[in-house]
């Protein structure tokens, strides 16, 4: 490692005085703005949740510069309490399906309770998840609840949940933005992920994301989401 990224290694900073340095970018032209956010506009309401595969392979640098956009979120105390865990291998693939399908099975069997099948029933879904192994990476995301200290002592971290929650919506975005597909798939209970892939007691499993691009004969539900004006609120 060099001096460089020495200095620039992230630590925490528990107890550590606050510092500022200088933020002054570029101010964008209004028209250059508006043009950009026009353009993302169109190109997210593109985005759509895949659950058909294609087996072809992703390049895995894109994922990666995927996951460094996710890890720029904001986060509680500035403690980014998350780890992203990008899973290629095939077997390690396998284990995971297998072991969600056993969760998945007893869900639907009843676990999940009528009107949460009921609100599933329109969008197709049930125990059988082929996405897990047909798509060629998988990112399984771990909220870290707590950090230890140099001393082994524990050291809470704060809004772990908005702050996961937050890093994940930015790396779907990303993952759309860079031409892959991606989906959201959150097996309950999920402490089968920390036993497949050995992960420390401080990590809570949060979401599976297959990443692929779209199975040639590829399927989505006819979805509307809501207009502007059932979700704004301008005051």
């Amino acid at each position: 490692m060099s001096e460089t990224e020495q200095q620039q290694e992230w630590t925490p900073i528990h107890g550590a005085p606050y510092r500022s340095v200088p933020y002054r970018p570029q101010r964008m032209p209004e028209a250059e703005s508006l043009a950009h956010a026009a353009e993302l506009r169109t190109r997210m309401d593109e985005r759509r949740t895949v659950r058909q595969f294609a087996t072809d392979p992703v390049p895995a640098q894109v994922v990666r510069d995927a996951i460094a956009c996710a890890a720029t979120a904001p986060s509680g105390a500035h403690q980014q309490p998350w780890t992203f865990v990008l899973v290629q291998d095939p077997e390690i693939r396998r284990r995971i399906r297998e072991a969600a399908e056993h969760e998945e099975q007893i869900s639907y069997d009843g676990r999940l309770g009528e009107e949460w099948l009921a609100a599933l029933r329109p969008l197709g879904t049930d125990e059988v998840k082929p996405h897990l192994t047909d798509a060629p990476a998988l990112i399984v995301v771990f909220q870290q609840r707590y950090w230890l200290g140099e001393d082994g002592t524990k050291h809470k971290h704060y809004y772990v949940d908005e702050s996961v929650g937050i890093a994940v919506g930015m790396l779907l975005s990303a993952l759309h933005l860079s031409g892959l597909a991606a989906l959201i798939h959150t097996p309950s209970p999920m402490r089968f992920l920390s036993q497949v892939l050995g992960r420390p007691e401080n990590e809570k499993a949060f979401a599976v994301i297959p990443v692929g691009y779209p199975a040639a004969d590829c399927e989505v539900p006819d979805l509307v989401r809501k207009s502007l004006d059932q979700v704004l609120v301008e005051v």
